[in-house]
C-alpha cells in the first residue's frame, strides 16, 4: 500500500497545488528536507501522545499505618547522624509492635506509591538498614525484590521487602505456637513429622511415629492425645530441625525463632481433648489440614468453627495432593472457598502457591466479623426491630449428648455475647450440664444460670441444687463467685459484675 501523503502523486480531486504536491499553502515550493523534518516532529508528537494515553497507572500499597510492624521508606542513602539516630529509634518501635519482627518496604512512599530505586540507591539503602539493625542488635533478611516499570523509564527500578528480626532481651528466642487441626486421617501427624524430622515419609507412617505417645496410637495411626513438636529458624531464615540428629536443646540454642506445633486429635471421639488443647495452650495461629481426596469431612467444620470462635488466625493446608488428580484438588479448593465465604466465616481466601504469595498472605492475616438474625412468632421481625432500642437474639441449642456436635457448632459459629445455662431444680447438674458449662467457659463466654422447674420441687430440693451449683462454680476449673438474683436490685448488681462472676436466676 502506497502512502500518498508522503509521495509526489496527486490524488483524484486535488489540483496542481493541492496537499499532495510539493507546494506549501502560499503556493511556494517546499524542499524535501523541510518536509521530512516536519514529518518527524509530527510523528514524535503523536508518539508522546500515545505513550501518555497508554501509560499504566502507578501501582500502590495501602498507606503506611502509624501502628504495626510495617514501615515504608523511599530511600536510606547517606543519612546524617541525627537522621540515623531517629531511624534507629523508629526501628525499635516497629520491632516492639511486631514482637521482635518488622518488615521494611524500601522504595515505597508513605502514601503507598511504588516509586522504586536504582541499583546504586538500593544497595546504599540496604547498607544503611543493616547498620540500623546492628545498632539495635537485630538481623535483616531480604524477602523479595520486585521491578517497577510503570513509568516506561529506561533505568530499571526496584523495591525491596526486608525482614528485620530481633530477639527480645528477656528471651532466648521468639516463640510461636501453632495448633494443628483437621479431620482424622488428613495427614496432620505425618506433615509435622516431615517438617520437624527433615525427611519424607516412607508411605507406611514412619514420619509420624515420633509424635505418638501411646501404644494404641501407633497401632491405629490416629492421635488421641496432645503432643508437641518444635521447628526452629536461625537469624538468616534457615530451617533448624532434627535432620542432623540434634536434640531439642541444640535446636533452641541455634534458633532465633521457634515454632511449637500442638498436634491435636482429629477423631470426633476425642473432640474434648482438641477443645482442651485449643483453649489451654493459647496458640498464636491454627493450621487446618484438609485432605485433598476427602475435602471437608468429619470434624473439619467443627475445628474451623472452634478456631474462629476463639479468634485464632487460621490458615489451611491441603494435603495428599499427590494422590489425587488435578481436578480433585481444584474441587476441594473450591469447596473450601465456598465455606470460607459463607456468612458464618466471612473470610477472603487467598491461594498460596509461591514464596511471594506466602509473604503477602502473612501480612494480611486479619479477622472478620459475623452476625446473627432473630425471628419472633407473635410479631414480625421488622415490627420488633422498629419498636425496640435493644435486641436480644436467643440461640436455642440441643441438650442431648447425641447432638453435642450441633451444640458446639452453634456456640462457635454464632459467637454469642452471653450464655444462659438452664438447670432443672429436680435433677440438678446431670447429663451434659457440665459439658455445656465447660464449653462456655472455654470459649470465654460470660455465663448466667437459670434454675427452672422450682414449682415442681420442694424448697429443700431447690436449695440442694443451688448448693451443688455453688460447689461446681467454686472449683479451681471454674473459679467463679456465684451470686443469687432474687430481685431487680440483685439483677443490676450482678449485671455490673458480670465479667468477674457467674450468677444465676432462681424462679420462686
Amino acid at each position: 500500500m502506497v502512502d500518498l501523503s508522503e509521495s509526489g502523486a496527486v490524488s483524484p480531486g486535488h489540483g496542481r497545488h493541492g496537499q499532495g504536491s510539493g507546494f506549501g499553502n502560499n503556493g511556494k515550493k517546499t524542499s524535501k528536507k523541510s518536509r521530512t523534518r516536519r514529518g518527524k516532529r509530527g510523528r514524535r508528537r503523536r508518539s508522546k501522545k500515545n505513550n501518555r494515553n497508554n501509560k499504566t497507572p502507578p501501582p500502590y500499597f495501602p498507606p503506611e499505618a502509624e501502628e504495626g510492624n510495617i514501615e515504608y521508606k523511599l530511600k536510606l542513602v547517606n543519612p546524617t547522624q541525627y537522621r540515623f539516630e531517629h531511624l534507629a529509634t523508629q526501628l525499635k518501635w516497629r520491632l516492639q509492635e511486631g514482637r521482635g519482627e518488622a518488615v521494611y518496604q524500601i522504595g515505597v512512599e508513605d502514601n503507598g506509591l511504588l516509586v522504586g530505586l536504582t541499583e546504586a540507591d538500593m544497595k546504599a539503602s540496604l547498607k544503611t538498614l543493616k547498620r540500623m539493625a546492628e545498632k539495635v542488635g537485630a538481623d535483616i533478611t531480604l524477602l523479595r525484590e520486585r521491578e517497577v516499570d510503570y513509568d516506561l523509564d529506561r533505568n530499571t527500578r526496584k523495591i525491596a521487602e526486608v525482614l528485620v528480626r530481633k530477639v527480645p532481651d528477656d528471651q532466648q528466642f521468639l516463640d510461636l505456637r501453632v495448633a494443628v487441626l483437621g479431620n482424622v486421617d488428613s495427614g496432620k501427624s505425618t506433615l509435622l513429622g516431615v517438617l520437624t524430622q527433615g525427611e519424607l515419609d516412607n508411605g507406611r507412617g514412619r514420619a509420624r511415629l515420633n509424635l505418638f505417645r501411646h501404644l494404641h496410637e501407633i497401632q491405629t495411626g490416629r492421635t488421641s492425645s496432645i503432643s508437641f513438636e518444635i521447628l526452629g529458624f536461625n537469624s538468616k531464615g534457615e530451617v533448624v530441625n532434627y535432620s542432623e540428629s540434634r536434640t531439642a536443646e541444640e535446636i533452641c540454642e541455634s534458633s532465633s525463632k521457634m515454632i511449637t506445633f500442638i498436634d491435636l486429635a482429629g477423631h470426633h471421639k476425642y473432640l474434648k481433648t482438641t477443645i482442651f488443647g485449643l483453649t489451654s495452650y493459647c496458640p498464636d495461629f491454627a493450621m487446618l489440614v484438609v485432605s485433598a481426596n476427602t475435602g471437608i469431612a468429619g470434624t473439619t467444620r467443627e475445628h474451623l468453627g472452634l478456631a474462629m470462635a476463639l479468634k485464632v488466625p487460621i490458615f489451611i493446608v491441603v494435603s495428599k495432593v499427590d494422590l489425587c488428580s488435578r481436578g480433585t484438588v481444584e474441587r476441594t479448593v473450591r469447596q473450601l472457598e465456598r465455606v470460607l465465604k459463607q456468612p458464618g466465616c466471612n473470610k477472603v481466601p487467598m491461594v498460596v502457591s509461591n514464596p511471594d504469595d506466602a509473604v503477602t498472605a502473612a501480612q494480611q492475616f486479619t479477622q472478620s466479623a459475623w452476625w446473627v438474625v432473630n425471628y419472633s412468632e407473635s410479631r414480625t421481625a421488622e415490627e420488633i426491630c422498629e419498636s425496640s432500642s435493644k435486641m436480644i437474639t436467643f440461640i436455642d441449642l440441643a441438650g442431648h449428648h447425641k447432638y453435642l456436635k450441633t451444640t458446639i457448632f452453634g456456640l462457635t459459629s454464632y459467637c454469642p455475647d452471653f450464655a444462659m445455662l438452664v438447670v432443672s431444680a429436680n435433677t440438678g447438674i446431670a447429663g451434659t450440664t457440665r459439658e455445656h458449662l465447660g464449653l462456655a467457659m472455654a470459649l470465654k463466654v460470660p455465663i448466667f444460670i437459670v434454675v427452672s422447674k422450682v414449682d415442681l420441687c420442694s424448697r429443700g430440693t431447690v436449695e440442694r441444687t443451688v448448693r451443688q451449683l455453688e460447689r461446681v462454680l467454686k472449683q479451681p476449673g471454674c473459679n467463679k463467685v456465684p451470686m443469687v438474683v432474687s430481685n431487680p436490685d440483685d439483677a443490676v448488681t450482678a449485671a455490673q459484675q458480670f465479667t468477674q462472676s457467674a450468677w444465676w436466676v432462681k424462679y420462686d
